[in-house]
């Protein structure tokens, strides 16, 4: 079993130099991304191939770095005169900056980019200001009711939501409304097509052209209205969402483009099949529309070309088949060099990677290398003979920068320090900045030469725990999977002041579910300061990630295909096999705690495992995958009609006879994603039986709490394990 020791925190807990304390819980909650986020450069951006900028802390002045002067910050620009900038260019609205814009950019070497809102609050101003001239220019202008808007590549026109119909506004204010669908279940432009699955992002997109919106139009008639109450007003009122549950009818959705010129709707030709579009991407030409056409199965793939004239399709370029799922996650990328190849991602060869292919769909070049995954794609330099990305590594822990050249497919590793490098690149990819952290590496900027990777630092940031706040020890251990094969990752988080001749409550926290992992190679291991809080109050907090969670391939994720939770809790109990052999742990205090898949994977052992797991909280759990949405559910579980076996064996509503633990059930009454059903019928069940089980509800949270309502849920967790499993130290 390989160790992996956290050194740095470890030396934090007995350090006698400095006065230090444990977490509050407002600090455990809120302060990981606040008063103890590591320092960093802020909202860095490349200005030119050899200069950048970022903000200060205060986010009042922005700095610039050249190559000339070894990179070195000089000022450059205050946001009093950008305010001042903005008074001198328009008369039509008030603005009062205090800080730079979170959307600031260079469009070029002498124009930044940014938007603002008003202070009477009813436009989003989009604007250019001129580092030369000193002078603002007004780009566009989005009512504030406007959501996901989308401005040409020209800047002539700017696409908007207006509740579920699309607008379009010109440079001169002159307003089109794209679509007019009154009935509430149409719903056009929207990114929450296909509730974001498939790597969603975008419901609209502007042609190469220019004049030519294309969009999604969902039509959710079909699909069953689900009541969400609303508590604050004096007589509650019903909100209806559109929630198409597994193997029930789905939305239908189909692709239209818009021209601005002559106001004419084409329609792609993809039909009216029960099925999901997604990797929408125009060809840079304009004159095509690729789309990947996915059937409700889910394991049946064709990437389509369509007409963008006639909406007609040309041809089917390739189809992807799986005997379990296959999963588009992101749209086509076109190599800038020639236009007529693109990439193409999918783990159909084991796991997530590159492939090229030509625009009449021949497979030239598979760009795999071993068995990286490839997380982001970050793109070609500026000849096109190469693309960047980050690639996971280290089986699953670390993320590195990788270049694969395109013709000859030869992959070099540009980042090697173990951890987790993030990089943003200049324009020809000379350059990047990597800011790397890792276990005991809070944050670490550099900038690297891409060609031989000599780097200058510019910022190695302060632990900010330091002197401050005294972090318990943690550690990375291997396991195996229950199949006997497979290695896992696990953190151990060990009690303040730990002494292994005593023995300690643990906290086992668990998500365990597709597209989540919860130990990576970064600071402080990936884990939440509330779970330092937890080891403060003498627990042992311990994660293992199991088989189906995610950054391992193809074969580590399917386990799950038709039978959530089954594989996911045989390797929990690996980690609770684990804690059994560690005499500091005391086999009769071990608890468990999850959210979302997590809440679903706590009342699974809860259900099944009672004697190990003596208290359970299951936040927003799903109870009975027959009540999840079609896109995910049906995607893992396939139909209840398809699988009734797999529906019996994973739903908790008829296991609640088995309970005979504590557990807390948490939900928010406005969760549109697991719905508030899910506990309710549980509830129900174990009144039927006649078993004890505690409930809470949050009236106005959706699917998890957020803001300053979650030290209230951070406290409720922590007194529940405090109260029924052991009291925390004194």
């Amino acid at each position: 079993m390989k160790k992996i020791q956290l050194l740095a925190l470890a030396l934090l807990t007995g350090n006698l130099l400095f006065a230090q304390r444990n977490l509050t819980m407002q600090e455990a909650t809120l302060g990981q991304y606040t008063s103890f986020a590591p320092e960093q450069l802020t909202q860095p951006s490349w200005k030119d191939t050899h200069a950048f900028t970022h903000l200060n802390a205060k986010r009042d002045s922005l700095f610039i770095r050249t190559q000339a002067v070894n990179w070195t910050p000089t000022f450059l620009l205050r946001i009093a005169d950008l305010q001042t900038a903005i008074a001198n260019s328009t008369q039509e609205a008030t603005f009062k900056l205090t800080s730079f814009p979170s959307d600031l950019a260079w469009k070029n070497e002498s124009t930044l980019t940014f938007s603002a809102i008003d202070t009477a609050k009813k436009f989003r101003w989009l604007f250019h200001y001129n580092t030369q001239d000193q002078k603002v220019t007004l780009i566009q202008k989005v009512p504030v009711h406007g959501q996901e808007y989308l401005v040409s590549r020209n800047k002539e026109y700017v696409a908007w939501l207006n509740e579920n119909n699309i607008e379009i506004a010109d440079k001169k204010g002159q307003l089109i409304a794209v679509t007019q669908d009154t009935d509430k279940a149409i719903v056009n432009g929207s990114s929450n097509t296909h509730r974001n699955e498939f790597g969603i992002n975008k419901g609209m997109w502007w042609s190469p052209k220019q004049e030519q919106l294309l969009y999604y139009r969902n039509d959710q008639a079909e699909v069953t209205d689900y009541p969400l109450v609303q508590w604050d007003p004096r007589v509650a009122e019903n909100k209806n969402i559109k929630y198409p549950m597994a193997g029930m009818a789905n939305e239908r959705v189909s692709l239209v483009i818009y021209d601005v010129y002559t106001a004419n709707k084409v329609t792609l030709q993809t039909g009216d099949q029960d099925q999901f579009l997604t990797m929408v991407t125009w060809d840079p030409s304009g004159n095509y529309v690729y789309v990947g056409v996915l059937n409700r199965e889910q394991n049946h793939l064709k990437l389509n070309k369509y007409n963008a004239a006639t909406g007609a399709l040309e041809a089917t370029l390739f189809e992807e088949k799986s005997t379990t799922y296959t999963e588009p996650s992101q749209g086509l990328v076109f190599n800038p060099e020639d236009n007529k190849s693109f990439i193409y991602l999918s783990e159909k060869d084991g796991y997530r990677q590159m492939y090229l292919y030509s625009t009449e769909g021949k497979l030239i070049k598979s760009l795999g290398h071993e068995d990286v995954i490839v997380a982001d794609l970050i793109g070609f330099d500026a000849e096109g003979k190469n693309i960047y990305y980050t690639g996971v590594t280290n089986q699953g822990l670390d993320r590195q920068i990788f270049k694969v050249n395109i013709k000859k497919g030869k992959t070099e590793q540009i980042t090697t320090l173990s951890g987790t490098h993030e990089a943003l690149f200049n324009q020809d990819k000379s350059l990047f900045l990597d800011a790397f952290n890792s276990y005991d590496v809070p944050n670490r900027v550099a900038l690297v030469q891409t060609s031989n990777q000599k780097e200058v630092e510019l910022l190695r940031a302060k632990d900010p725990y330091q002197g401050v706040v005294s972090l318990p020890k943690t550690e990375i251990v291997t396991l195996t999977a229950a199949d006997g094969k497979t290695p896992l990752n696990a953190r151990v988080i060990y009690p303040a002041n730990f002494d292994a001749n005593k023995t300690y409550p643990v906290m086992v926290y668990v998500y365990g579910g597709p597209h989540a992992q919860l130990i990576t190679n970064t600071w402080l291991a990936g884990s939440s300061l509330f779970f330092h809080y937890m080891a403060q109050q003498g627990y042992l907090v311990f994660t293992v990630d199991n088989r189906g969670s995610f950054n391992r391939g193809r074969d580590f994720e399917h386990v799950i295909h038709r039978q959530l939770g089954q594989n996911e809790m045989a390797d929990q109990l690996v980690g609770v096999k684990y804690l059994q052999t560690l005499p500091y742990v005391d086999q009769n205090k071990i608890g468990v705690y999850g959210w979302s898949f997590g809440g679903f994977m706590t009342t699974t052992l809860s259900v099944n495992y009672p004697s190990i797991f003596k208290v359970g909280v299951a936040g927003g759990p799903v109870m009975d995958w027959k009540m999840y949405e079609i896109m995910y559910g049906e995607r893992y579980m396939d139909t209840p009609q398809e699988n009734p076996e797999g529906y019996e064996r994973t739903s908790l509503l008829n296991k609640a006879s088995k309970l005979d633990n504590k557990l807390l059930i948490i939900h928010g009454a406005q969760d549109p994603v697991v719905v508030q059903q899910h506990s309710m019928l549980f509830i129900e069940a174990c009144i039927k039986a006649n078993k004890q089980v505690d409930y809470f509800l949050y009236p106005n949270h959706e699917h998890n709490v957020r803001g300053l309502d979650r030290v209230h849920l951070n406290t409720k967790i922590a007194q529940y394990f405090f109260d029924h499993l052991a009291q925390p130290m004194p």
